[in-house]
């Protein structure tokens, strides 16, 4: 018993039961009135929000993953079994990025936090917040959030 327990939480069974996820396009205007555009894939359920960007090997350089939730609240997350450095935006229900986490440690188990009630975190691979110059209280136009319609 113990033995098909083992076999049964190995990460080649974790990847045959990835999620697929919708793709769509949002953008991020700058405090400096630049706009930049990104291709996303959507976490909309419990299911994708577990899985995310686990065992991805990279991801194309204006491509990201879109966490959505239905209500604010402080958001935890982790790199276990992410392969990537991950950059995190916590974005409010207005699309303002609140807080970022850049250039998260691959595999790690430690939590990052937003810190305080959001409905949205965006994951852009690891030193792109930097690159671009996006700031907290830069906005994310998404229709996700009010007042902040889609691309």
């Amino acid at each position: 018993m113990v033995l098909m327990l083992f076999c049964w939480a190995t990460p080649v069974d974790a990847q045959q039961a990835l999620q697929n996820f919708v793709i769509d396009d949002l953008s991020i205007e700058t405090a400096d009135g630049r706009r930049l555009d990104f291709e996303v894939e959507l976490a909309l359920n419990a299911e994708q929000r577990a899985q995310g960007l686990m065992f991805r090997r990279d991801m194309p350089e204006m491509a990201g993953m879109l966490f959505i939730y239905d209500k604010a609240w402080e958001v935890s997350m982790w790199m276990k079994n992410t392969v990537i450095p991950l950059d995190m935006l916590f974005i409010k229900a207005d699309g303002r990025i609140v807080a970022i986490a850049e250039r998260t440690v691959p595999f790690s188990l430690e939590t990052v936090s937003s810190g305080q009630p959001v409905t949205g975190v965006l994951e852009l691979n690891g030193g792109t917040t930097a690159r671009l110059g996006i700031r907290r209280g830069d906005r994310v136009r998404y229709s996700a959030f009010t007042g902040a319609p889609s691309q």
